[in-house]
């Protein structure tokens, strides 16, 4: 069953979110999955902040007055980026929590930041609801956003946007073969 969670498992971007909202219980699934993904001496390095309702919207109007600001800015993203997190059920800001000894190296916090990532995405693809992480975006420090607390040792790393949408079954992409990506080494 996992294999084919995995295989199934795509980006459902939010002008594909219908609006309903997703129940917090099903949130707070999504979230215990999260916390499950390897980390090397049980940092345990990531942390999430939880914007729903009202919030959805201030973030619109942070991504949109911060991108008005750089030069050459299109109106159609404007509106994209103000419009995208109002149609999600919830935006949940992903951070990588920097073990202040660093017992680790940073690219194996990242690391386990993102697989904690894929267990909520593995997460809502299961329970039939749409998700999409989004890199953040150079032009938004996410420190300016009102009710937002980040440490000193705290990384932005991106926006995970969760939807419900018309689920349906998706025919599996072409993907390279395993010959393609890997190689046994026998001496």
């Amino acid at each position: 069953m996992i294999d084919q969670i995995i295989k199934t498992r795509r980006s459902v971007f939010p002008a594909q979110y219908t609006g309903e909202i997703i129940p917090r219980e099903d949130i707070l699934k999504i979230l215990d999955s999260a916390r499950w993904a390897p980390n090397h001496r049980k940092t345990e390095p990531w942390r999430y902040q939880i914007l729903t309702g009202k919030a959805l919207e201030r973030l619109g109007n942070f991504m949109a007055t911060s991108y008005a600001q750089t030069e050459g800015y299109k109106k159609f993203k404007l509106k994209k980026l103000q419009e995208n997190p109002t149609k999600a059920s919830a935006v949940i800001l992903i951070f990588m929590h920097r073990d202040i000894n660093e017992s680790v190296p940073e690219w194996e916090e990242i690391a386990a930041v993102s697989m904690s990532v894929q267990n909520m995405w593995l997460t809502s693809h299961n329970m039939k609801y749409g998700a999409y992480w989004s890199s953040p975006k150079p032009f938004a420090n996410i420190k300016n956003l009102e009710g937002i607390h980040v440490a000193d040792n705290e990384q932005f790393l991106g926006f995970f946007y969760l939807g419900t949408y018309p689920y349906e079954e998706q025919e599996l992409p072409e993907r390279k073969s395993i010959k393609e990506m890997a190689s046994f080494i026998n001496e």
